[in-house]
């Protein structure tokens, strides 16, 4: 099966190892770095009182003496222990056994990769996720794949989850889009499993090499469609432009995109995350609790304009207040392209839509709508939806949704260039 991530030795050796007990040292290793962290900040802390605020921010602010053996030395015995019950781990894993499938650990570890998950894969912590094509949970081999292709001749539907979520969460109640469409139309849904947390350009140029990897196995031309969830619908973009400057072939054998819910320019919650950043950092008292709002991941920062390349965060800071600067990027050519936004109130208001929206992407970053023309995205009226008295994730399972959807995926429904 193709794996899209470069990994060490060390991290071979980790992965052989059972589920389990690579829970347990993921955990471990965060604990440690939990601690650590919150070494720095408290060291910080006692570092501006004793210097009355005078420190200046740029500088290290590390106490001396007495004081500064005390918190080296947390620091040191923390790690000392962390290193040992991770060793011990490492030597006795196969003790521990494979735990079965759960969906509640799934959830976990989805959400703790979206919060962190650059940092679980700079640390090799072995809870960090690995891009893979999945069903039911499980990686699909190149076997089980050719066979999917076969089975649905070349229909594929390839769908992919949002921030802090996995390819099994689609599954809500008793419906799943995929499965729905299925039945219906005749697609034979794949489902894309991701680090919500990494930056979104990284994880699209790993799609695009996965989806290239794809074409290369299949017996037969493939008739893909995409369905993307949030930050998925970044992911699949970003995908498309990675795509086109390697020249891939899959390009040709996309027909359409849907779009649930994805902040195509950015979402009020994360820009809201980055002038708490600007607050904390004015003063000098609360300056080493910025630490704690700048856990969040790359792939969370990303969502503050909805960044999809690499030049959108390479050489910056991303946690610097900053105004929209990305370049521009728009709907991918020859693709027919359609979205959806949703709105928690019953009726047509002026703040609900264009403020509140879902409570995570207001309509007009959903709908693509932008005052720069460069930046604005031109779905044709008919291809664009919105729905009302529903959340962020109703998408996922609300029947009008899913109406929508499958009447631009019909064969017949009508087409308009992008």
């Amino acid at each position: 099966m193709f794996n899209t991530r470069r990994k060490s030795k060390s991290l071979e050796i980790k992965r052989s190892h059972s589920d389990r007990a690579n829970d347990i040292r993921g955990v471990n290793q965060l604990a440690v770095d939990a601690v650590t962290g919150l070494t720095d900040i408290v060291e910080a802390l006692h570092y501006t009182i004793l210097s009355l605020g005078q420190n200046d921010k740029d500088q290290p602010t590390t106490t001396r003496g007495v004081t500064g053996f005390v918190y080296r030395n947390i620091r040191n015995v923390t790690a000392f222990v962390g290193d040992k019950i991770d060793l011990s781990l490492l030597q006795f894993g196969s003790v521990f056994g494979q735990h079965e499938l759960s969906f509640q650990r799934e959830v976990a570890i989805s959400m703790l990769n979206g919060v962190l998950g650059d940092y679980l894969l700079e640390r090799e912590n072995p809870l960090a996720v690995i891009m893979q094509l999945r069903r039911d949970g499980k990686a699909l081999s190149d076997v089980a794949l050719r066979k999917l292709i076969e089975t649905s001749d070349g229909k594929i539907l390839l769908m992919v989850h949002g921030l802090c979520m996995n390819d099994l969460q689609w599954q809500v109640d008793e419906h799943n889009h995929g499965i729905e469409l299925a039945r219906d139309l005749g697609y034979e849904p794949i489902y894309l499993h991701y680090n919500t947390g990494r930056h979104i350009s990284e994880n699209g140029r790993d799609l695009a090499a996965l989806l290239q990897y794809l074409v290369t196995i299949s017996p037969q031309p493939l008739s893909l469609s995409i369905l993307a969830h949030s930050m998925g619908g970044l992911v699949s973009r970003s995908a498309f432009h990675y795509g086109k400057e390697a020249q891939h072939t899959w390009l040709e054998q996309v027909n359409k995109m849907v779009f649930l819910g994805t902040p195509h320019h950015g979402s009020a919650l994360e820009k809201g995350g980055n002038l708490i950043d600007l607050l904390l950092g004015s003063n000098p008292y609360s300056l080493p609790f910025a630490k704690l709002g700048q856990i969040r991941s790359a792939g969370i920062t990303d969502l503050r304009y909805g960044s999809i390349i690499d030049e959108d965060w390479q050489g910056k800071d991303r946690f610097t207040y900053a105004v929209d600067d990305r370049r521009s990027l728009a709907l991918p050519n020859g693709v027919h392209c359609y979205t959806v936004a949703a709105v928690k109130g019953k009726q047509s208001t002026v703040v609900g839509d264009g403020l509140i929206g879902d409570g995570f992407v207001n309509v007009d970053s959903a709908l693509g709508r932008h005052n720069d023309d460069l930046r604005h995205l031109t779905f044709p009226e008919h291809h664009q939806w919105i729905g009302r008295d529903m959340n962020h994730m109703d998408l996922l399972y609300h029947p009008d949704v899913y109406n929508k959807i499958r009447h631009w995926l019909q064969d017949d429904c009508p087409h308009s260039s992008n």
